[in-house]
């Protein structure tokens, strides 16, 4: 796998369904701050539709998302 941005906080939600991995990722940026980075590990297909559709309406950066068989990382920066 290609080099991946540097993160602050780690969000796991694998074996969760829509719409968990998203509540979790609400819940997370709140206890963070504008310009860290969270990763989010997931196993849900549906996160590669509501994740960056969740970056976007929030104002969040989604700096690089990407599969691995069925584990799918992304990378966000919050704004």
């Amino acid at each position: 796998m290609a080099d991946l941005p540097e993160f602050d906080v780690e969000l796991d939600t694998t074996g969760l369904y829509c719409p968990e991995p998203v509540m979790l990722m609400h819940n997370r940026v709140r206890d963070m701050r504008a310009g860290e980075v969270l990763k989010v590990v997931a196993s849900d297909p549906a996160t590669t539709r509501d994740i960056p559709k969740f970056c976007s309406f929030l104002g969040h950066d989604l700096l690089t998302q990407s599969a691995d068989g069925d584990i799918y990382l992304y990378f966000i920066r919050l704004g």
